[in-house]
């Protein structure tokens, strides 16, 4: 995978990310962009032997869904706690992570950001 091909994946990410009330981009102590709400991670990239790597919180349940397609793998030394990866993302996945990544969001948002996205967002 070509350098800036991680940059557009990472661009897509922070546009996601940072779309979303209270959440900051930090770099980890592992040089990754980690993304939080409230000091709490929801979403963390970067690099990886395989290209770009994007890790998103999920419950064990919605985990075990995940793990089913193909595309999906448990995340290396934080999946126990129900966080889910893709390596590579390709295009038709990024409506689905979009999904996951509000998911993951209102999985580590207080509650009152997720009572205020809830209330604007009810369909």
């Amino acid at each position: 995978m070509k350098l800036q091909d991680h940059a557009v994946m990472l661009d897509h990410v922070r546009k996601i990310c940072l779309s979303l009330p209270e959440a900051v981009e930090i770099i980890d102590g592992f040089g990754h962009n980690t993304f939080k709400v409230n000091g709490k991670s929801f979403v963390i990239s970067g690099e990886s032997e395989g290209g770009f790597r994007l890790s998103f919180k999920s419950d064990r349940e919605t985990q075990e869904i995940l793990l089913q397609i193909e595309y999906f793998y448990k995340t290396p030394y934080i999946g126990h706690h129900g966080w889910v990866s893709i390596q590579n993302p390709a295009g038709d996945h990024w409506d689905e992570l979009n999904d996951l990544i509000q998911e993951a969001y209102l999985r580590a948002a207080p509650k009152r950001l997720v009572k205020n996205w809830l209330e604007l967002h009810k369909k």
